[in-house]
């Protein structure tokens, strides 16, 4: 389809290059992308220059920067349109810093360099250039200023391009140009339309196969053994602009392709559009009668530039030819480099086939550790409340003990009990022993906060390490598996039927092996895979992966990045906190601190004894909370592993399936290359043909142009100029910027048909 698209544009481009010196753009138009290589389209840069030195077509002083636009049409096979991309190169000459540009553009990227833009108000755009030229790109929803419509009949009746495809028949093609940019102009004391006026150019390739015995209305026809270039050229508007009789000279708005055919398909037409000829012609002079004779002058030279476009077109077909000699020369590295791209390929799919299979078995283990600590943590509530329950129970008997004892304290909770029964020992003991040990105990320990906090971090370290290291060593020993089973794959259909795996693969895929004969290999390769010695090598090599540094690095790395988590570093603090308040407990249960306390008054030691129970139950509690703490957190990262895991096995498929397309695309182009060479050949001979068929072009359709003038010269020459000028004025698309001037050409693409 490519190939296509720019055969057919090339001839096109070389007959605007006859009518309007635009020749030269590279141009190849797929269905997701179009680029365009800038050039100076075989324009005299100089003379563009001086023509524009003072001041643009709008009449604002000129700024030397000049914007190129090229519009693309995407449209459906009867000429709808479904997409337009506008690019766009602004030639910044001057090498100004900044260029301002006005332009409706949506999505606007910059496709070669990295300048960047800002937006203000009213579309500008203003590009911070640093003096070198812009090449951007985007999208537009507006009408275009020549709406194209394709017709077919079949066998002389109406059809749609759907119902078409696959019949036989004469078939008709038509194209017809709509011209919707005009200008109301003042001719003669009367107000006309004058039109912006284009030159449509429509090409197609027709296979020899599909097309026999091809006429064209309008246009030119070469074939080169297989296919017949089919070159359509209408000029839409400029009958009436030029108010010559359709006696005199015709100028066609339409172009129609007739042919037989056995099973009707169409790839795609282009049809390019561009008033640049009309821009270019300058028949600059007086309407008056009396200087009648010097507008005739004028309007000969107007005709003679015109010739000598052709003349141009001559030269460029001979180029043509020179060029497409030199392309078929170096065809063979083309083709050389796509074998080695095609064995690239094949194996970047193996590799993403295996990369697949140990992410699915990954993705498997992971799911089994979530779902076992989500029933453990399942239970924390349970646990906890338990613990809860116990812990009131032994306050509510406190209670009764202080009761009795003839103490009015509040009623003691889990938060209070340690403060109220501190108060009650202080009021019991003059020497407030009890509140020095505690205090003493308390600083000891946040003495040692960090020390605490270290030891903590180092115990999160090694249960994140543990995790990490389990998930890494899940995902080795999968693709230790896959290796080792490719290895006794290959021994078993060696052993079994004399191949080697590649071709007994490639024998399975072509249906050469009965599935028993295949259910067999399968069956022989899982018994030697379950054997003591495969999976001791299967273990081995494990450890052996494991043992290395980009193994250990990996899990480092890791480690690292989980222990630097919001959620790691809250557990840290948690554990820490918790940490003090055990070791606090448990020093103030310690024999030393209660030696201390058997020796203060003896009716404390009572009180002392009641929250000595309660401080080593609550010593276990602290520690239930923070093992189910643990066990949440656990659950925790084994939900976030199993997401990553899926969210692999998700893009390694998307990978393999993507491999395998890119595996199945290439093995196309290889297997095209011989066509490819074939068809350089072919063209090479075909722009000779072209060479011949733009002279004929030249006599047959200019010189009658240039004979047509004949009559009334003066206002012949008052609607040149009126149109040279409204041509001038159309320089834009999308938009431009104050004191740009510019050009624009329109290429359209219609969806193939079949």
């Amino acid at each position: 389809m490519k190939d296509s698209v720019t055969k057919i544009t090339a001839i096109c481009l070389c007959v605007l290059l006859a009518i309007g010196g635009i020749g030269g753009a590279a141009l190849a138009i797929n269905n997701n992308s179009i680029i365009s290589s800038g050039s100076n389209n075989g324009v005299d840069e100089e003379a563009l220059q001086e023509k524009n030195k003072d001041e643009n077509t709008d009449g604002s002083e000129n700024t030397g920067i000049f914007k190129d636009e090229t519009v693309y049409v995407l449209a459906g096979a009867d000429g709808s349109v479904q997409k337009i991309i506008v690019s766009d190169w602004i030639r910044n000459s001057p090498g100004s810093d900044t260029v301002n540009d006005i332009s409706e553009l949506t999505d606007v990227e910059n496709v070669k360099g990295d300048e960047a833009y800002t937006v203000s108000g009213d579309n500008m755009r203003v590009w911070d250039a640093e003096g070198n030229d812009i090449y951007c790109q985007g999208n537009i929803e507006k009408e275009l200023p020549v709406g194209l419509s394709v017709s077919y009949k079949l066998d002389g009746k109406p059809i749609s391009a759907e119902d078409l495809a696959g019949k036989s028949g004469r078939v008709t093609i038509r194209f017809d140009y709509d011209n919707r940019q005009y200008e109301n102009v003042e001719i003669d004391g009367r107000q006309e339309k004058i039109y912006v006026p284009f030159a449509m150019l429509t090409g197609v390739l027709l296979s020899d196969d599909v097309f026999r015995n091809v006429d064209v209305t309008n246009g030119k026809m070469i074939n080169d053994g297989s296919r017949t270039a089919v070159i359509g050229i209408a000029f839409p508007g400029l009958q009436e602009n030029l108010a010559i009789s359709k006696d005199k000279q015709v100028f066609p708005d339409y172009v129609e392709i007739s042919a037989d055919t056995d099973s009707f398909r169409l790839d795609m037409t282009v049809t390019l559009a561009t008033n640049e000829i009309f821009s270019r012609i300058d028949p600059d002079g007086s309407n008056s009668v009396s200087e009648l004779s010097a507008s005739m002058d004028e309007l000969i030279v107007s005709m003679d530039q015109l010739t000598g476009a052709m003349d141009q077109l001559l030269d460029g077909s001979s180029q043509l030819y020179d060029g497409l000699a030199t392309l078929l020369e170096r065809s063979d590295e083309l083709v050389d480099g796509i074998d080695k791209l095609a064995a690239g390929a094949e194996s970047l799919k193996s590799g993403a086939g295996s990369l697949d299979s140990g992410a699915a078995e990954l993705q498997a283990g992971a799911t089994a550790l979530c779902e076992g600590l989500n029933t453990l943590a399942a239970n924390n509530d349970t646990l906890n409340g338990g613990a809860k329950q116990v812990f009131d129970t032994l306050l509510s008997t406190a209670d009764t003990q202080l009761a009795a004892a003839g103490l009015d304290v509040p009623a003691l909770t889990v938060e209070n009990y340690a403060e109220v029964l501190n108060s009650v020992i202080a009021s019991l003991d003059e020497n407030a022993v009890y509140e020095k040990a505690l205090s003493e105990v308390t600083a000891a320990v946040e003495a040692q906060r960090d020390m605490i906090r270290e030891q903590v971090t180092a115990a999160v370290r090694d249960e994140v390490t543990a995790k990490v290291t389990a998930a890494v060593r899940e995902e080795v020993t999968a693709q230790v598996t896959e290796v080792v089973r490719n290895t006794v794959a290959q021994q078993v259909i060696e052993a079994s039927l004399h191949m080697d795996k590649a071709s007994y693969d490639a024998a399975v895929r072509a249906g050469q092996i009965n599935k028993e004969t295949q259910e067999m290999i399968e069956a022989a390769i899982d018994r030697q895979m379950q054997s003591e010695q495969i999976r001791g090598q299967i273990q081995a090599e494990t450890d052996r992966q494991m043992a290395t540094k980009p193994i250990q690095d990996t899990i480092a790395a890791n480690a690292d990045a989980q222990m630097q988590s919001a959620a790691v570093k809250q557990t840290i603090t948690e554990q820490t906190e918790l940490q003090i308040k055990k070791i606090i407990s448990e020093q103030m249960a310690s024999d030393d601190v209660q030696a201390q306390l058997a020796a203060a008054a003896e009716g404390a030691g009572s009180v002392i004894a009641l929250k000595t129970s309660l401080d080593s139950y609550n010593v276990f509690y602290l520690g239930l909370q923070s093992y189910t703490a643990g066990v949440a957190d656990a659950a925790a990262g084994a939900g976030t592993l199993k997401s990553g895991t899926d969210a692999l096995k998700a893009g390694t498929s998307e990978l393999y399936e993507g491999a395998s397309e890119l595996y199945d695309g290439i093995l196309t182009l290889k297997n095209g290359t011989p066509a490819l060479t074939d068809g350089i050949t072919q063209l090479r001979d075909g722009a000779m043909q072209l060479s011949e068929g733009l002279r004929e072009f030249n006599n047959e359709a200019i010189q009658k142009l240039v004979n047509a003038v004949d009559g009334d010269i003066a206002g012949l020459l008052t609607r040149l100029r009126a149109t040279r000028d409204v041509s001038l004025r159309y320089n834009n698309f999308a938009g431009i910027g104050d004191g740009m001037d510019g050009r624009v050409k329109f290429i359209y693409r219609t969806d193939s048909i079949g």
